[in-house]
C-alpha cells in the first residue's frame, strides 16, 4: 500500500513538472498556470518526503545498516 502511494506521487510530482514546462512554454511565462503547477509540485514533494518520514519513524521500512 505504502509503496503504490509513493509511486502515484512520485508519478504527480513528475506530472506537474512536465505540466508547468508546458504552460511555462505556452504562455511564455506571462500566466499563472506555471506558478500554479510548479506550487503542486513542491506540496507533492514535501507531502512525499513527510510520508517517507513517517514510514520510517514507525519502523514499516528499515534503514541501511551496515
Amino acid at each position: 500500500m505504502i509503496k503504490l502511494l509513493v509511486v502515484v506521487l512520485l508519478f504527480g510530482i513528475l506530472y506537474s513538472l512536465f505540466s508547468g514546462l508546458y504552460w511555462l512554454y505556452r504562455e511564455r511565462g506571462a500566466g499563472e498556470r506555471t506558478v500554479r503547477m510548479l506550487t503542486w509540485r513542491i506540496g507533492l514533494s514535501i507531502g512525499l518526503f513527510l510520508l517517507l518520514l513517517l514510514v520510517f519513524r514507525s519502523g514499516l521500512i528499515a534503514g541501511y545498516t551496515q
